[in-house]
């Protein structure tokens, strides 16, 4: 075999195994923590990729993707922000697509406290309620909007405790220091089953859907490992799992 051959061979077997290497950074809604952790090792696994992921508020990665964060992929917790991204230049276009609809839930870490059918919220014996900033995070908008459907708003506001993000609201109901909370229902359900405490789903009329999407950011127009997760985020497997987490697809 002559030199040149052998170098070009070379070349194309380390440019494939590169390719098969590649990392992708991910900004990831916090609402979406639990299924993404068991979704990238299974991407990885697959595919060869790695995906590298942060956790956070949608509004607050928004701010972050407009003053440079070279994150490649955003798992958005609503549709709206994808949809800014793209109409400023800041994504790539017509990569944008529903992976997931979420559903809200108000929960309490302990049995007994929210029934079946919500009428605790028309009752306020509490002296707290959790919910995520509705500026920054869409499950928090979503819970504002149900209360005003259901007119609680204004019996209720005085008694918000309010999270930056889905996350920390759901630490506040889960550490008692609020004893319910608006939350997403794929932080308490595992397996399809409610985990532990006392919840009621949330009717889906009473809010707005909260579509999740996900859009390739600008730094990750030309990655083969964004555009891998953004494939394996619309098989069969990674469906399997948000089902598992509540999600609608």
């Amino acid at each position: 075999m002559n030199t040149t051959l052998v170098a070009i061979l070379f070349v194309a077997t380390w440019v494939c195994g590169s390719a098969h290497a590649a990392d992708v950074q991910v900004a990831v809604a916090a609402n979406f923590s639990a299924p993404m952790r068991k979704i990238a090792p299974q991407f990885e696994k697959d595919t060869g990729h790695k995906a590298v992921l942060a956790f956070g508020a949608t509004g607050a990665f928004h701010a972050q993707i407009r003053n440079g964060a070279p994150f490649q992929l955003l798992l958005s917790a609503d549709d709206e922000t994808p949809a800014q991204l793209e109409k400023e230049g800041l994504a790539v276009a017509h990569t944008r697509f529903t992976y997931a609809t979420g559903r809200l839930v108000l929960w309490s870490a302990q049995a007994g406290v929210v029934d079946a059918k919500g009428e605790v919220l028309a009752m306020g014996s509490f002296e707290r309620i959790a919910i995520a900033n509705p500026r920054l995070a869409p499950y928090g908008a979503a819970a504002i909007e149900t209360l005003a459907r259901l007119h609680l708003l204004d019996k209720l506001q005085t008694k918000f405790v309010q999270g930056e993000n889905i996350a920390q609201a759901f630490q506040f109901v889960s550490t008692g220091n609020a004893p319910l909370g608006f939350v997403a229902l794929s932080q308490v359900m595992v397996d399809g089953t409610i985990s532990k405490g006392s919840a009621w789903v949330v009717p889906a009329h009473l809010h707005r859907p909260v579509r999740q999407d996900a859009i390739v950011l600008n730094p990750g127009k030309d990655s083969p490992a964004a555009a891998a997760l953004t494939a394996y985020l619309k098989g069969d497997k990674a469906r399997t799992i948000l089902r598992s987490y509540g999600y609608e697809i």
